[in-house]
C-alpha cells in the first residue's frame, strides 16, 4: 500500500510542485480549496522585504498591480502574510515562455513577432501610466496563456533587488545583462520607464532575428557591446522594423524613442489592435495593508495535512471478497470487515463516521484519516473496538474500511448495520454493490499509469475521471 501523502496548506490554497526559484522568492503551484481555481504564489521572506528600503515602494506597486485587469499582464489577486512569509497570489498561466518558441521554432516571422511585440509594449505602457516599472524584462518573464497571447509577469515585483540611493534613482546589481538598458549596467542610476523600453527592443530583437543582439562570453566585452549599442541586423530583417529597433536600442536614454512614439510608428501600427477589457477601480486592499502592518491577526495560518492514503485499482481489487477471502469471515461465517465507497471528501466522511458512533457508545479516537471507535459497554467478549481507514482512489472517490479490531464480531455486525444506516448520505457503492461492478470498472481502463488520468467507462454512468491510479 502506499504510504499517505502530506500536503501542505497556506490559508485557503492547497501548496503543490514549485515551479520558479529565484534570488528573492520560490514560485510555487496551488489550487484554491474553496473554488478549486489554479494560481501561482510567489513567497517571500518578510525579513528580506519589510526590512528592505524599498518597502514602502513594493507596497504601492502590489496595491496597484491587485487594481491592474489588463489582458497582457499576470493578474495579482491577493497578498497574505504568516509569521516569516509573505504569499503573492498570482494568475497561473498555462502556455509556457514566448522563448521556448524562439529555442523550439527558431525565429519568428514578423506578423508573429509583431504581434507579441504590440501585446507587450501595450502591457508596459498600461502599467508605466499608473506608476508601475518592471525593470527586469526577460525571456522568463513573458508567458503565454492557453490562447497563445502575452502575459507579462512580475511587474512590480523586481523592486525587491533594487534599491533607492541618496539621489533618488534605481540602482542595481544586474545577473544576467543581455536584456539590460545601459545606464542599468552603469550604475549611475536610471528611469524605469526608458530602462523598461530597452529591454522591449531587445526582445524585438531577438524575436526577429533569434539571436541575441549582445552577446559575449566575456562580461566586460559584454558591457562595451551594450553600453555602445554594438549590434548587426539581419539581412532578413525588413527596414521598418530595423529603424524602429534602432531608435529603441539608443544608449542615451534621453533621446531613446518613447513609447507614444513608438505607438505611432509605421512598422509597429500595422494590424495594431487596442485591447478592449474592463478595469475593476474597487478592489479591496487591506490585505495588502496588513501584510506590510505585519498584523498578527491578520497572519494566515501555514500547516502540513497529512492526505488519505492513496489506493490504486490493482489494489482496490485484491481487496475485494472476490479475489480476498482470508480474513474476512471468522469460524461461525460473520464478516470481521467491510467496505464502502464515498463521493463525499475524506474530512466529511470522517466526521460523519463520528457523529453516527458516538450516540451508539463509542469513544472516538482520530489520526489523521485513521479512526478507533470503542465501545464504553463491555459485551460478551469485552469491549468492541472498530478500525476505519479512509484511502483515497480518486480526488473525488474515497474507500472506507470498517473492520473489528477487538470484541465479538456478531456484535460488529449489528454495530455496521446501524453505523450504515445513519451513514446513507455517506455511502456511494457498499461491499456487495462494488463485487457486481468492480471488474468492469477497472478493466475498462483506457491508461493506467503515474501520473496520467485514466479514463473509466462504468456500465450505465457514462464516462469517469480518476487521476493518479498507479498500477
Amino acid at each position: 500500500m502506499n504510504q499517505a501523502k502530506i500536503k501542505r496548506r497556506v490559508g485557503k490554497y492547497e501548496m503543490g510542485r514549485t515551479i520558479g526559484e529565484g534570488t528573492f522568492a520560490k514560485v510555487k503551484f496551488a489550487r484554491n480549496s474553496e473554488t478549486g481555481e489554479p494560481v501561482a504564489i510567489k513567497i517571500l521572506d518578510k525579513d528580506k522585504v519589510l526590512k528592505h528600503k524599498m518597502a514602502e515602494q513594493i507596497k504601492r506597486e502590489i496595491a496597484t498591480m491587485k487594481l491592474i485587469r489588463h489582458p497582457h499582464v499576470v493578474r495579482l489577486y491577493e497578498v497574505l502574510a504568516s509569521k516569516t512569509k509573505i504569499f503573492i497570489v498570482l494568475e497561473f498561466v498555462t502556455g509556457g515562455e514566448l522563448f521556448d518558441k524562439i529555442v523550439n521554432h527558431g525565429r519568428m516571422h514578423e506578423k508573429e513577432a509583431r504581434k507579441y511585440f504590440q501585446q507587450l509594449i501595450n502591457a508596459v505602457d498600461y502599467c508605466h501610466s499608473r506608476g508601475v516599472y518592471h525593470r527586469d524584462l526577460k525571456p522568463e518573464n513573458l508567458l503565454l496563456d492557453a490562447s497563445g497571447n502575452l502575459k507579462v509577469s512580475d511587474f512590480g515585483l523586481s523592486a525587491l533587488s533594487q534599491q533607492v540611493r541618496d539621489d533618488g534613482l534605481l540602482h542595481t546589481t544586474c545577473g544576467t545583462p543581455n536584456y539590460v538598458a545601459p545606464e542599468v549596467l552603469n550604475d549611475h542610476g536610471y528611469d524605469g520607464t526608458t530602462a523598461d523600453l530597452w529591454s522591449c527592443g531587445v526582445i524585438l530583437f531577438v524575436l526577429l532575428a533569434g539571436y541575441l543582439p549582445f552577446d559575449d562570453s566575456n562580461l566586460m566585452n559584454l558591457y562595451k557591446k551594450i553600453s555602445a549599442a554594438e549590434y548587426t541586423c539581419p539581412p532578413w530583417m525588413s527596414f521598418g522594423a530595423m529603424k524602429l529597433i534602432t531608435r529603441i536600442l539608443d544608449p542615451n536614454p534621453m533621446t531613446r524613442i518613447t513609447i507614444p512614439e513608438i505607438l505611432e510608428d509605421e512598422w509597429f501600427k500595422k494590424d495594431y489592435k487596442y485591447p478592449v477589457f474592463n478595469e475593476k477601480e474597487d478592489a479591496n486592499l487591506d490585505d495588502v495593508e496588513a501584510v506590510f502592518k505585519d498584523s498578527e491577526e491578520h497572519h494566515v495560518t501555514e500547516k502540513k495535512e497529512e492526505q488519505p492514503t492513496p489506493m490504486n485499482a490493482f489494489e482496490l481489487i485484491s481487496m475485494s471478497k472476490g479475489l480476498n477471502l482470508g480474513n474476512l469471515f471468522d469460524e461461525q461465517g460473520f464478516k470481521r470487515e467491510t467496505r464502502f465507497t464515498s463521493k463525499c471528501s475524506a474530512n466529511e466522511i470522517i466526521s460523519k463516521i463520528e457523529e453516527a458512533a458516538k450516540p451508539l457508545g463509542f469513544d472516538v479516537h482520530k489520526k489523521n484519516y485513521k479512526m478507533r471507535l470503542e465501545n464504553v459497554k463491555a459485551g460478551r467478549k469485552g469491549n468492541l473496538n472498530v478500525a476505519t481507514e479512509v484511502f483515497q482512489v480518486a480526488p473525488s472517490l474515497h474507500m472506507v474500511e470498517v473492520r473489528k479490531a477487538k470484541g465479538d464480531t456478531l456484535e460488529f455486525h449489528k454495530f455496521y448495520k446501524n453505523l450504515s444506516t445513519s451513514l446513507e448520505d455517506v455511502v456511494w457503492k457498499t461491499e456487495e454493490d462494488m463485487q457486481d461492478s468492480l471488474y468492469t470498472l477497472f478493466r475498462n481502463f483506457y491508461r493506467l499509469e503515474k501520473g496520467v488520468t485514466a479514463i473509466l467507462f462504468h456500465a450505465g454512468n457514462g464516462p469517469r475521471k480518476m487521476t493518479g491510479l498507479t498500477p
